[in-house]
């Protein structure tokens, strides 16, 4: 996974987001991660429950964020955040599913809306740039960027998303519809909150920031488990698949976010499971180790030819170790398999673009005005389609992506200055030069 940093000149926007997190001051570090594999599972558990809560799933965004606390918000309107702790933790689709349930519940609740007075002016601005700016640390299919955002400490006590009591229970009852709706069990909801009633006699600093931003009483676990036991599909079980898939998204993020030695101990070479496998080969490519990588991630493709997942990995795996041409079938296979994946196209586009040979510049740019199609938050992928457009010598398209590359990550004057260099290049008057007109008139 490729780290990118991606700063921001607005204190304001620092402050919010750790007012967003519910971070005791000092503020602290905001890491976000893109991840074809784990989007595509958590949003195969939301959209059933997004469509039962009336809910557009195409319009809900769902982000990750790189922090290992167990934590969930929603926030800038129809934008879903999901700590990888939460998901490292959750032993199980359903109680992940849960939470996804309850948070659904705040968006379709209006629970924000309350909030909104606090967001105007500056903030809103700062929301929206911080937001959009996610696509900026996309680095292609699996790849993690980083974004770090530090700020003053006196918005980040305002604890923006403090939802109230009645609000909370009002979420419960919600996600308990939305699962009785789809016919999915509410015991993990129970499960992963029940994790929480220990920490309420901690410290603030000690707890986890969704029991800061969600407070638990006895009076709402109990309206809670009434309705669970009450339900018809209380004991309702997870699909196997769906356990094997959050499995792998569990080892994953173990293979990539901790330390090969801490990955190698949680997964040790007497396990033979997927998983443990899938972790493993993770490890040993972070430790450099390519003929160790492969010897654990050959045989589980093997075993899984139409996992897409595992073929992006192979494909990843050879791009970092400076085998670009090689990674171009892995990617291939991926997107063949996973063709409405965005994050898969632009793996695929950067391996083709990195071997530097002409007559594969034309179909990297068509992966990457594929994948835009699906995902235009991504500045990763202008970026790279920038470096496309310029190789076949197309000047304004070239300028017009780095302007959108520049739009995405907050950084206005250089957007509008790149616009306007587009202009000099396009048709006037063409749906490409009407977009960097509107590039050229925001005023951020």
């Amino acid at each position: 996974m490729i780290r990118r940093r991606l700063r921001s000149s607005s204190s304001f926007l620092a402050a919010f987001l750790a007012a967003v997190l519910c971070f005791a001051a000092p503020a602290q570090a905001i890491s976000l991660i893109r991840d074809a594999e784990i989007e595509h599972t958590i949003r195969m558990y939301s959209e059933p429950i997004f469509r039962a809560a009336g809910l557009n799933p195409e319009a809900i965004q769902l982000h990750l964020v790189n922090d290992n606390s167990m934590n969930a918000f929603v926030a800038g309107g129809q934008r879903m955040f999901i700590n990888t702790g939460m998901i490292r933790r959750t032993e199980t689709p359903n109680m992940l599913i849960g939470v996804i349930a309850h948070e659904t519940g705040h968006i379709a609740g209006g629970h924000l809306v309350t909030r909104r007075a606090a967001m105007e002016g500056n903030s809103a601005a700062a929301v929206l740039s911080f937001l959009l700016g996610i696509g900026a640390v996309a680095a292609g299919a699996g790849d993690v960027g980083t974004a770090i955002m530090a700020g003053g400490s006196s918005i980040a006590q305002r604890n923006l998303l403090q939802y109230t009591r009645a609000q909370e229970a009002s979420a419960d009852q919600a996600a308990m519809t939305y699962l009785n709706q789809v016919g999915w069990s509410g015991e993990g909801l129970v499960e992963t909150f029940s994790m929480f009633r220990g920490y309420e006699v901690m410290s603030d600093r000690q707890q986890d920031p969704y029991l800061r931003s969600h407070p638990l009483n006895t009076d709402r676990m109990n309206a809670l488990e009434e309705r669970v036991e009450n339900s018809p599909y209380k004991d309702k079980k997870d699909p196997p698949e769906w356990q094997f898939e959050h499995d792998m998204i569990r080892a994953k993020l173990s293979g990539f976010l901790d330390r090969p030695a801490v990955t190698m101990r949680r997964y040790p070479e007497s396990d033979t499971s997927a998983p443990a496998r899938y972790a493993r080969s993770v490890a040993y490519h972070k430790s450099s180790r390519l003929d160790k990588a492969m010897e654990e991630l050959e045989p589980l493709i093997a075993e899984y030819p139409d996992n897409p997942f595992l073929w992006e990995l192979k494909g990843q795996i050879l791009f970092e170790s400076g085998k670009a041409a090689e990674a171009i079938e892995p990617y291939k296979k991926s997107v063949d398999l996973l063709s409405d994946s965005p994050l898969l196209q632009v793996g695929l586009a950067q391996a083709m673009l990195a071997t530097e040979r002409p007559e594969l510049t034309q179909p990297a740019v068509d992966h990457l005005e594929k994948s835009l199609r699906y995902d235009r938050e991504n500045s990763f992928a202008f970026h790279q389609l920038a470096i496309g457009y310029s190789r076949l010598g197309d000047r304004g398209m070239a300028e017009l992506s780095t302007a959108e590359r520049y739009y995405i990550a907050g950084n206005l004057p250089q957007a509008k200055q790149h616009a306007y260099r587009a202009q000099e290049y396009l048709s006037s008057g063409s749906p490409n030069w009407l977009r960097a007109q509107d590039i050229m008139n925001s005023k951020g």
